[in-house]
């Protein structure tokens, strides 16, 4: 449940700390007072859209944090889901701060989350009846989603989802490749061009390289081997000079015969030696490069054909032998696809038509899990409604067969005929705002049997209601709130006489800027709140008596039950 809520530079309220308690809590106050933003307060910490306007002006920032005590397992669940570990104890503490750049802070139990997982917390444990939803009972799409929210039936749900996605997919490539088969016979001209301009370029990998480097010998041949010449006759000798091959073959001869005398010189002439070697070998080295060197001028020719040609494949198909290659293999297997079309078609129909089918039997459970949960809901929610003073209402489920979509075969809307002997018609048509809060509150209830939240919020369920009927919705909240936490913002002196935890929300002005306080009151000061609401203006004693009157009434009606 929660149990405790801070609220800080939220509109008018600059700071407020509430202490909410088990059973039927109960916010009252003047018009304007501030009740809806201790509401919207607890949307934002919920993870719900809110707005930097709701910063309190002159504050950079607004924050709310909520305590939660004796949280369930699903609320368990979810939080693991999101990778954070339930408090042994069973508390759980979520904050969040807006800024007025928009940036916001998201914690849960200390640990930093983004909006959309404080938004997954925060649905498992508060539930918020507001004004949005009676529009949204007016709208029969949303009729479909109250039926599957009783009926539990997330799994048949989900079932039916992943084989309609399924479906859909297999049809898409299924109505992709008809119309794609139109150009088939100008597909297979540019295909097979293509395939057979690779394949006769004869692409090996690497070549492109290969030939750019034989192409630079060749171009520089003469220059090259002029150098190579020069070289050569710079170690081996030329025209009747001795080269340095034999200037250190000289060297090494004379340090040989000078070990005899002094063998210190011997590191200078084993070194010298080494390098005569090396020369010798650089000599052979040369000679084989000149004499091994082939330098056609056709060749040239050729390359430069051969370097064309790729180059041109290159522009088209890719820049690299790779690419080209991968491109080829692509293409051969398209063309083979297109050649074999006929055969494709007719397996991905098959595969459609296979889908299709497992798409309808789960389609068809989930109709059924459907059917049956709008009788008992239908049973249900009228039961509570004959308790709100509508006794003659009949209340009806109509489920029609529409073609599968993504939320199933069905279309689900509700009928509701409030006095006998007229028929059943859209609750748009003829429900009125009390029937309509009347309607949703019997919803809500209904709902509230088969779900594990623990706390229900209900802002102004009092719409368009008063005397016997509102005081038959104070009964009703309050035989919600022996198995969980509600808590309910009223004008009704009817409903806030049952409240077992009684908040007074009130305005005030200092130093030329508005404050919003929030108190717990008790018996005596309940007694002038609930006069206030009675008489309006001015309290008497025949309204404060009554409003004694409303709250012992209120308190001794389940023990004369019992």
């Amino acid at each position: 449940m929660l149990q405790n809520l801070k609220i800080n530079n939220i509109a008018i309220i600059k700071e407020a700390v509430i202490d909410f308690n088990n059973g039927l809590n109960v916010l009252t106050g003047e018009t304007g007072a501030g009740k809806s933003i201790i509401i919207d307060a607890i949307n934002a910490v919920l993870g719900e859209r809110t707005s930097r306007e709701l910063i309190r002006t002159g504050s950079d920032f607004a924050e709310v944090s909520a305590l939660f005590s004796d949280i369930n397992a699903s609320v368990k669940s979810a939080l693991i889901e999101i990778g954070i570990t339930p408090e042994e104890d069973g508390t759980l503490l979520i904050l969040r701060k807006i800024f007025a750049d928009g940036k916001n802070i998201c914690k849960i139990n200390g640990q930093s989350v983004t909006v959309s997982m404080l938004k997954k917390i925060g649905r498992t444990l508060i539930n918020i009846h507001g004004q949005l939803d009676n529009q949204n009972l007016l709208n029969e799409d949303y009729h479909i989603f109250y039926i599957d929210s009783f009926a539990q039936n997330d799994s048949v749900k989900d079932e039916y989802q992943a084989a309609f996605n399924d479906f859909k997919e297999a049809e898409r490539k299924y109505k992709s490749f008809i119309e794609n088969e139109s150009e088939k016979a100008r597909k297979i001209d540019i295909l097979t061009y293509q395939t057979e301009e690779i394949e006769a370029a004869d692409i090996k990998i690497g070549e492109y390289a290969d030939l750019i480097k034989r192409r630079n010998f060749l171009q520089n041949a003469e220059t090259l081997l002029e150098l190579v010449s020069s070289a050569l006759g710079s170690l081996d000798g030329q025209e009747g000079e001795n080269g340095a091959v034999s200037g250190v073959s000289f060297a090494v001869s004379a340090l040989q015969k000078a070990l005899d005398y002094d063998d210190s010189l011997k590191a200078v002439s084993e070194t010298l030696t080494d390098i005569s070697y090396s020369l010798s070998d650089c000599i052979s080295t040369l000679n084989d490069f000149l004499f091994s060197a082939d330098v056609d001028p056709r060749e040239l020719d050729g390359i430069e054909e051969r370097l064309s040609l790729l180059e041109s494949i290159f522009k088209k198909y890719g820049e690299t032998e790779e690419e080209v290659l991968k491109y080829f293999e692509n293409a051969q297997k398209e063309l083979e696809e297109i050649t074999f079309s006929d055969q494709i078609k007719e397996k991905l129909k098959a595969v459609a038509v296979e889908k299709q089918i497992i798409m309808q039997t789960a389609a068809n459970k989930l109709s059924e899990a459907r059917k049956a949960a709008s009788a008992r809901f239908a049973e249900k929610v009228a039961e509570e409604l004959a308790f709100l003073e509508m006794p003659s209402i009949v209340f009806k489920i109509v489920q029609n067969k529409i073609e599968c979509a993504e939320n199933g075969q069905d279309e689900i809307y509700f009928l509701i005929s409030a006095n006998i002997g007229e028929e059943p018609k859209a609750l748009s048509k003829i429900a009125s705002g009390g029937e309509l809060s009347r309607i949703m509150l019997a919803i809500k209830n209904v709902l509230a049997s088969n779900d594990e939240i623990q706390t229900l919020i209900f802002d102004e369920i009092d719409t368009g209601v008063s005397g016997r009927t509102a005081q038959k919705i104070g009964i009703k909240l309050k035989e919600v709130s022996f198995d969980r936490q509600v808590l309910c913002v009223t004008h009704l002196a009817q409903i806030a006489a049952f409240a077992d935890s009684h908040y007074l929300i009130s305005k005030r002005e200092s130093e030329n800027k508005t404050f919003t306080d929030v108190k717990h009151i008790e018996y005596d000061e309940r007694v002038s709140e609930l006069s206030r609401i009675i008489g309006g203006i001015e309290s008497t004693d025949i309204s404060k008596q009554a409003a004694a009157e409303l709250i012992d009434y209120a308190k001794n009606y389940f023990l004369d039950k019992n």
